[in-house]
C-alpha cells in the first residue's frame, strides 16, 4: 500500500476534535483570480460542519503532511506552470494513488491542463501531464473570458469565471463537470462541456473563485473528506453555526445571481 494511504477511522464521540486536512497544492505559482478564496470557503465550511481544517501549503520541495484529505489547486499562467512542472512529476505517483483513492480534489485551469495526458502551449511547447483525467490541452490564440454559467447533474447550475486560451479536449467516456449553452465557452468552444469528472476529482476552468459561489461543490468535497478520514459526514452544529452558513449560502446566492446576469 502506498504510505500515504489512510484507511477511515471511526467517527468521533461528542467532545472529539474530527480534523480533515487540507493540502493547498502550489498556492505560490498557481493561485490567480481569487483561486485562494476556494480554501477560505472549504474551511470556513468546515469548521460551521464541527471540524477542525488543517490546512498545508505545499509548494516545489515541501514533504506531504502526515495525512492528506483534501487537495485544491489553482490556475497559473505559462510561466507558473512550466515552475512547477519538475515537482509535480515527482508527486505524480503520489497524487495518482491519493485520486484512486478516493480523496477529493479540486483542480483549477492550469493544474486542470497538467492533470491531463499534455498540454501544449501556445508556443508549440509541450507540457506532459500527470494523466489523472483523460484530456489534452492545445494553446490558441482565442481567448475564453467571462462569468459562465454550466449545467450539472450533480450540482445544478455551477456559476464561475473563465479566462483561457488552452482548449481542453476530454478523451472518450470521461465526464464533464458540465455543459455550457454556447459556442466559445467551455473546454475547448466547440463540443459544450466544461470542466471534468473522474472519482472525486474535479476539473475545471472555473475561478471567481468557484467554491464561494458553489456551496454544492464544496459540501460534496467536504462530506468526501469526512467520509473517508472518519467513516461518515456527520455535521455537529449549533444554532449559530447553522445561521452562519445559511448566511454565507445568502451571500453565495445573490454573488450567483449577480454573475449569471453578467456573461460577458
Amino acid at each position: 500500500m502506498n504510505e500515504h494511504m489512510q484507511t477511515p477511522a471511526p467517527a468521533g464521540r461528542d467532545g472529539e476534535t474530527r480534523p480533515i486536512d487540507v493540502v493547498s497544492l502550489y498556492p505560490r505559482d498557481m493561485n490567480i483570480y481569487g483561486d485562494s478564496g476556494n480554501v477560505l470557503t472549504v474551511t470556513r465550511r468546515l469548521a460551521l460542519y464541527g471540524y477542525e481544517p488543517h490546512v498545508h501549503e505545499i509548494n516545489q520541495g515541501d514533504p506531504w503532511p502526515g495525512r492528506v484529505d483534501m487537495i485544491l489547486g489553482g490556475g497559473g499562467q505559462d510561466t507558473g506552470q512550466k515552475k512547477i512542472i519538475d515537482d509535480l512529476f515527482r508527486r505524480a505517483d503520489d497524487l495518482r494513488a491519493f485520486a484512486a483513492d478516493g480523496v477529493p480534489m479540486l483542480m483549477i485551469c492550469g493544474l486542470y491542463q497538467l492533470f491531463g495526458d499534455y498540454f501544449e502551449t501556445i508556443d508549440g511547447t509541450r507540457l506532459d501531464g500527470i494523466g489523472i483525467i483523460g484530456a489534452h490541452t492545445i494553446g490558441r490564440d482565442v481567448r475564453m473570458i467571462g462569468n459562465l454559467v454550466e449545467h450539472s447533474a450533480q450540482f445544478g447550475d455551477v456559476i464561475g469565471y473563465e479566462n483561457h486560451s488552452g482548449q481542453t479536449f476530454l478523451d472518450d467516456g470521461v465526464e464533464p463537470l458540465g455543459h455550457v449553452d454556447h459556442d466559445g465557452t467551455g473546454n475547448n468552444g466547440e463540443d459544450h462541456t466544461e470542466g471534468a469528472r473522474v472519482n472525486n476529482v474535479i476539473g475545471t476552468y472555473m475561478h471567481g473563485s468557484l467554491l464561494p459561489k458553489n456551496p454544492a461543490i464544496s459540501d460534496f468535497l467536504i462530506r468526501a473528506a469526512a467520509e473517508r478520514r472518519h467513516g461518515a459526514f456527520e455535521p455537529r452544529q449549533g444554532d449559530a453555526q447553522r445561521d452562519e452558513l445559511a448566511r454565507i449560502d445568502g451571500v453565495a446566492a445573490r454573488a450567483r445571481k449577480v454573475a449569471a446576469s453578467r456573461p460577458r
